[in-house]
């Protein structure tokens, strides 16, 4: 079994930035594919952006691209999302998860439980 923990969230003015992290541990052999979900209030759980095992490559949703950065360190077993250039319908709760294929849809096999973002305007 795999845990994921996400940290980072937390108010934040329209245009400023948060880094969330997820830190994963339990049962990891090898690096899994991560991604970045988000889900709103009374909406569905949209993808934000995802990264394979090796960190060679990125995917990002158009809402996002130019904004936001996925990155990781497998050293340290944690992926990051720098989000930048906030906006208040950023504000939603994100969430990790890893699996072993990278996916844009919610089918990883793995989820943390949430980090609140809430973007001011």
């Amino acid at each position: 079994q795999v845990q994921l923990l996400e940290s980072g969230g937390g108010l934040v003015q329209a245009g400023g930035s948060l880094r969330l992290s997820c830190a994963a541990s339990g049962r990891i052999f090898r690096p899994y594919a991560m991604g970045w979900f988000r889900q709103a209030p009374g909406k569905e759980r949209e993808f934000v952006a995802a990264i394979s095992s090796s960190g060679g490559s990125t995917y990002y949703a158009d809402s996002v691209k130019g904004r936001f950065t996925i990155s990781r360190d497998n050293a340290k077993n944690t992926v990051y999302l720098q989000m930048n250039i906030l906006k208040p319908n950023d504000t939603a709760v994100y969430y990790c998860a890893a699996g072993p294929r990278v996916l844009t849809t919610p089918n990883y096999d793995y989820w943390g439980q949430g980090t609140q973002v809430t973007v001011s305007s």
